[in-house]
């Protein structure tokens, strides 16, 4: 058998229909490799053989006695069942006891005369030593020899425990493990000797010997060190050879000319632009100089002013001859993003109409609620070159949206985009566009290097001038109710100041989301009886009680996602225009939306809300000159995790330092995403979070790698491994970014 097939080789073929089924479908395992590569999640300690006269307490340990006595007695008034076995080893006696559905077994099997072996914690029970339903395992006393094999097998071993499901529990895994593991031997091994040797890295096949069937402790540490950098490496590799693939693309070098739109739109700014807007500027501009595609990664605070930076590289294009498109994730975020980007360029934005500047340029709407008129002329102005800047949806991706020469898009909030939309519309360039991604969400390095790791990265992290700082507090409304009826007061007295305010909740609650039926009344049930399973409050019914109540008197309205787009936009030129005092709404407002006059914002349920998410929902207050207020209004328990959360988000205003809060807490699994999935699929023994020396690390010596040698030549091994590793989905999944 070649050096690879065995790793290709269907689990089926080893291990039989039933077993290997239950894999593919419960655990995604199909191959020898995928199981090879299915590591331990812990390891359990069986104690060396102990004499039962010898045994600490507390501890864990590994005991060969016979069975004495088995007996099973009936308690709670004949309801309950508990076994009961007395073991003897010559120096001491023990008890062993079993309950419920567990006595059946062990009934049938522990007879009275029979030798076993027995694994468990030991504890004290009416004043006798005892191991509440240990492990065992008979041992055949024809064999003398075998039964010694068999104890020395399970006794003084480090026991692992694999990830399982319902159906396939750990010691079948581990079985099946047993079936595959001479196949380590031919593991392709991805690192360059000078670099696995420079590094003092255990061979891969022996590190898979390692993770699976460690002897010490120090095997495990081993094992690990080496897989997690096999991890971080190919993938690292991967990236490198992505991020030096898109230097080697055509790409219409756009340079801005002097006295255009850029400069007159530069000249009527009302204020300077900070260090960093300047500095980041210069990043983007020498990209774009270049002749091949500029992939960079833009991620900024809430109000650092990234829209600004990102409108001047789309005028800096249009002076080139080219035609920008910016991409957002909401019908609501196009409009507003619209709105503000038409009225900070004034009669920039009206090229070709009367009262139009001479530089000027159309700046057209594009999403898919727009009427037939307005839309088809939309496309024309696109088609034509009339229109120099674009904003929409996942509308702009359609097949029927032509550019005259689209030459950068800006996508905004890329984590809530689909990599095939943002390949899409990078499509529909002559040559391919410049790319400029946007965030708010601060990512950790780590993060960035793994997730975003075949773009370039640019860092916002001043506030412009005039941003006000925001306060934020817990409310513990079920604890303390007095401190919420304060903080509706609080509320009016912002509105009294002449501004306004947003309160935000998890759920619609209309009845389309409401369960039906049986359903709907379990529910109800369920949360009488236990407050922590009611259901997130609802932005209607808060909307509603507020207006009768705490709010009565005030002008409150709703926001939410299943508003017609029309109705959205009316709402929220209201709410722009301070017609309205207070917006109770969901999420919706969480990207983009700006109204300097908010000044306070109550989230309802927040603990039903991620550390992130919070932070983004803080930003839409303080925009202005006037201190912002974020109130955290929570039931959830005072010690518990959820409020943890919440002060920590209370504490600090440094969305990175919260990020890797929230990156703690949620593991990365969550942040690579469903999208990311190519990605996340090959992680299995890296952590994101915890590993940032070993990413850092692995980057500098992919970078080297594929620098010296791109096609990666001299290194078959490596070019395998990276082959097996990005099948097509997940090399789609790179090449998008």
């Amino acid at each position: 058998m070649d050096r690879v097939s065995s790793f290709d080789e269907p689990l089926k073929k080893l291990l039989g229909g039933a077993t290997a089924k239950v894999m593919a479908e419960h655990l995604d395992l199909h191959t020898v490799g995928d199981l090879l590569h299915h590591y331990p999640r812990r390891y359990e300690e069986r104690g060396k053989l102990t004499a039962l006269a010898d045994l600490p307490l507390d501890e864990h340990v590994t005991v060969v006695a016979q069975v004495a006595d088995a007996r099973i007695l009936m308690f709670n008034n004949g309801r309950g069942k508990r076994l009961e076995v007395t073991l003897t080893d010559g120096s001491g006696r023990l008890q062993l006891v079993f309950f419920g559905h567990g006595v059946h077994k062990p009934h049938k099997e522990l007879l009275p005369g029979h030798q076993a072996m027995f694994a468990g914690k030991v504890s004290v029970f009416n004043r006798k030593m005892q191991l509440a339903h240990p492990t065992y395992q008979l041992l055949d006393a024809s064999d003398a020899d075998e039964a010694t094999e068999a104890v020395d097998a399970f006794a003084g071993r480090l026991l692992p425990i694999y990830p399982a499901c319902k159906q396939l529990d750990s010691w079948r895994i581990a079985k099946a493990v047993d079936a595959v593991l001479p196949s380590a031997r031919d593991a392709v091994d991805p690192l360059p000797a000078s670099l696995r040797e420079g590094r003092g890295f255990t061979p891969l096949p022996e590190a898979l010997l390692k993770v699976h069937r460690p002897q010490t402790k120090a095997d495990i540490e081993d094992a690990k060190a080496r897989l997690k950098w096999d991890e971080a490496f190919v993938l690292q590799v991967a990236l490198a050879r992505r991020r030096y693939a898109d230097t080697q693309l055509p790409a219409a070098a756009r340079r801005p000319v002097a006295d255009g739109l850029l400069d007159a739109f530069d000249a009527k700014l009302p204020f300077t632009l900070t260090e960093g807007q300047e500095k980041v500027s210069k990043e983007i501009f020498d990209d774009l100089a270049t002749e091949h595609p500029m992939h960079r990664l833009l991620q900024g605070e809430v109000g650092s002013g990234k829209t600004m930076v990102a409108l001047r590289a789309m005028l800096a294009v249009v002076d080139a001859g080219g035609q920008a498109a910016m991409l957002a994730p909401t019908e609501v975020l196009a409009q507003q993003h619209h709105r503000s980007i038409t009225e900070m360029m004034g009669e920039l934005a009206e090229g070709g109409m009367l009262g139009g500047s001479d530089h000027g340029t159309k700046v057209v709407l594009l999403t898919g609620s727009m009427g037939t008129a307005a839309r088809r002329q939309a496309l024309l102005d696109l088609v034509t070159g009339e229109a120099g800047i674009v904003i929409g949806t996942h509308a702009l991706i359609e097949d029927k949206v032509q550019f005259h020469d689209l030459g950068l898009v800006v996508v905004d909030e890329q984590h809530r985009f689909g990599v095939e939309q943002r390949d899409a519309l990078r499509s529909k360039g002559k040559q391919p566009p410049h790319l400029l991604v946007m965030t708010a969400t601060p990512i950790p390095r780590t993060v960035a290097m793994t997730v975003f790791g075949d773009l370039e990265t640019s860092v916002l992290d001043q506030l412009p001038a005039g941003r006000s700082p925001i306060a934020s507090h817990v409310v513990p409304a079920k604890d303390k109710p007095h401190f919420l009826a304060r903080a509706w007061e609080r509320v009016r007295e912002e509105v009294g100041n002449g501004h306004q305010a947003y309160v935000v909740c998890p759920r619609i609650g209309d009845d389309a989301e409401e369960a039906e039926g049986k359903k709907g009344k379990a529910k109800k049930k369920a949360a009488e009886e236990d407050p922590e399973k009611r259901p997130p409050l609802a932005v209607l019914e808060i909307a509603d009680e507020l207006r009768k109540g705490a709010l009565a008197g005030l002008t409150v309205e709703v926001l939410h996602g299943r508003m017609h787009p029309d109705e959205k936009d009316d709402v929220m030129r209201r709410f722009a225009a301070g017609d309205v005092d207070v917006l109770v709404a969901t999420t919706v407002i969480e990207v983009g939306v700006n109204v300097p006059n908010a000044t306070a914002m109550v989230i309802m349920d927040a603990d039903r809300f991620g550390v992130s998410q919070l932070h983004q929902l803080r930003g839409r207050v303080g925009r202005g000159s006037a201190a912002g207020l974020c109130l955290l209004v929570s039931e959830a328990h005072e010690a518990s995790p959820a409020r943890a959360r919440l002060s920590a988000v209370a504490a600090t205003l440094d969305g990175f330092e919260l990020s890797r809060i929230d990156l703690e807490q949620r593991r990365e699994g969550d942040v690579l995403g469903q999208a990311q999935s190519g990605v996340r699929s090959s992680l299995r023994m890296l952590t994101v979070i915890d590993d940032e020396e070993v990413i850092a690390a692995a980057r500098e010596e992919a970078v080297a790698i594929v620098a010296a040698d791109p096609e990666l030549e001299h290194l078959p091994e490596l070019r395998t491994v990276l082959a097996a590793l990005l099948d097509k989905d997940r090399e789609e999944y790179l090449d998008k970014g």
